[in-house]
């Protein structure tokens, strides 16, 4: 039992840790730089506007939910944003035992959003345009395992066939270096993360790790996608030097 814990306590030091370094040299991403930034195609196909502004969700995995969180909340149109963990049991849907990997959760966030503003398909453009690397298979930036994997969680057919499109769009067209390894599967569950982990970027501008990899991204985001961006008030001031 004792030693169990041993282990348990090792794996969760070494997860965290990985959060807080520096490094970035090792991270070969396939997504555009700062100074060159490649735009993506719109999705060929999107789910049609609704007549009325009934709130959608979706549920995207791209690595550490942080940085996937605080792009989606900057943009027009989605109204809620929350971390979380798809792909496993509830029993294990804790930060503690799928920093593990061994859970079958994906860090992942659940986004709430008036269709009528912002589409499916923007969503997911955005998603492998700037909120994560599609290439990249279990990791993204300095964390690796299957719980930073690139996933879309769909919730209707409708979902899964604009998802699949637009990845085999994407390819087709050579907008990566790489392959895309996203996975499109079927939302069984999507489990809130603990509050520590809500809002973190926002509460927390100059944790190392968020300063490196994290706020590089919300300047893409502002320059690549100028008409969803939505500054909000007191907060992209705070990231900037």
């Amino acid at each position: 039992m004792l030693a169990s814990s041993i282990v348990l306590l090792v794996a969760i030091a070494l997860s965290l840790s990985s959060r807080m370094t520096l490094r970035t040299s090792s991270f070969n991403s396939s997504l555009p730089s700062d100074t060159n930034l490649v735009a993506l195609p719109d999705p060929e196909i999107d789910i049609a506007v609704p007549s009325s502004s009934n709130e959608q969700t979706i549920v995207l995995a791209g690595g550490c939910f942080w940085g996937v969180e605080a792009i989606f909340e900057q943009l027009k149109g989605v109204t809620q944003v929350v971390s979380g963990y798809s792909g496993g049991s509830a029993k294990t849907a804790t930060y503690s035992q799928v920093s593990l990997g061994t859970t079958q959760h994906a860090e992942s966030v659940k986004i709430t959003y008036d269709p009528t503003q912002i589409s499916y398909g923007q969503l997911l453009k955005v998603y492998f345009a700037v909120a994560h690397d599609p290439t990249q298979l279990n990791q993204q930036l300095p964390d690796r395992g299957t719980q930073y994997r690139s996933a879309i969680f769909f919730t209707t057919q409708e979902q899964q066939q604009v998802a699949q499109a637009y990845i085999q769009q994407l390819n087709r067209s050579h907008s990566f270096q790489k392959p895309i390894v996203t996975q499109v599967v079927p939302l069984q569950q999507f489990y809130e993360a603990e509050p520590s982990h809500q809002d973190f970027v926002q509460h927390n501008p100059n944790y190392p790790y968020v300063v490196v990899h994290d706020l590089p991204k919300l300047k893409r985001l502002e320059k690549q996608f100028p008409e969803l961006y939505r500054n909000q008030v007191g907060f992209y001031s705070r990231l900037t030097p």
